[in-house]
């Protein structure tokens, strides 16, 4: 039976058995994450981590939407500061947890929306999974160490024509690109991912814990200097004329015009 552990208005944090679950709540704004978003996910995630009970996590949206990326709104009245913002705590959060991590994606799957799988040891996507990486539409550059682990999972040219292009594409082709584990029927999405998170969760958690190391762990200081190396350049990219320009051009819902600049 689950059971509901921490609820908010937009992140519900809640237990089946020894899976927690992280999922998306705020469907009107096609799960949008703002700053209180991330540090309900962060809090999740240290839950998870800390308590010896949860044996693996999910992480989860609705079956129309996964999540579109960060709140724009809420992102440039709020941009992360320092190393212990939010945004921060939850891709430490992500980087460095020692339990497995099951996604759900249905729908839409957008900047960080894509980005966070690439953290995930197993993603499984409905048909009507959607994923694109807009950040240099948005005069912005990659986060979450995707200038890294994408190149790594699908190879430079691949991930060259997600990242500079941002186009968007579907479950089959992030199932080819190794993003995705496997592509479901969107109605059968939620409760497949989250059977797969208790067979998990039902195998010695050394085992789980050891062999999830070997496999991450010769990559995770690299992975957390480029999460730190992106963020400082996102922070400089945020607050610059081109993404300005890109930011108010989506806002007022007509194309960005580049143009004028270098």
């Amino acid at each position: 039976m689950e059971t509901k552990v921490e609820s908010s208005t937009d992140i519900i944090v809640s237990r089946d058995g020894h899976v927690l679950s992280i999922a998306f709540n705020r469907v009107t704004k096609k799960n949008a994450i703002t700053v209180a978003m991330y540090q309900a996910m962060a809090d999740g995630l240290a839950e998870a981590a800390a308590d010896p009970a949860v044996r693996a996590i999910l992480i989860r949206g609705d079956e129309s939407v996964f999540c579109a990326g960060n709140d724009l709104a809420d992102f440039m009245k709020n941009p992360p500061r320092g190393s212990d913002a939010p945004v921060f705590q939850f891709l430490h959060g992500l980087a460095n947890a020692a339990k497995p991590i099951v996604a759900a994606v249905a729908g839409a799957a957008v900047g960080i929306g894509t980005t966070m799988l690439l953290h995930c040891d197993l993603v499984y996507a409905g048909a009507n999974a959607r994923f694109s990486l807009p950040f240099t539409q948005l005069g912005l550059c990659p986060e979450a160490a995707s200038s890294i682990l994408l190149p790594q999972l699908a190879g430079y040219q691949r991930a060259a024509e997600k990242l500079l292009l941002g186009e968007p594409f579907d479950a089959e082709e992030a199932h080819n690109l190794g993003l995705v584990t496997r592509v479901l029927p969107t109605e059968a999405l939620n409760d497949f991912a989250l059977t797969q998170a208790k067979r998990l969760a039902a195998l010695p958690p050394s085992s789980l814990r050891v062999t999830k190391g070997l496999m991450k762990d010769a990559n995770r200081n690299a992975v957390l200097q480029r999460i730190a190396e992106e963020g400082a350049q996102f922070g400089k990219m945020l607050i610059a004329p081109e993404a300005r320009e890109a930011l108010t051009a989506f806002m007022e819902k007509r194309p960005a015009d580049f143009s004028k600049f270098d």
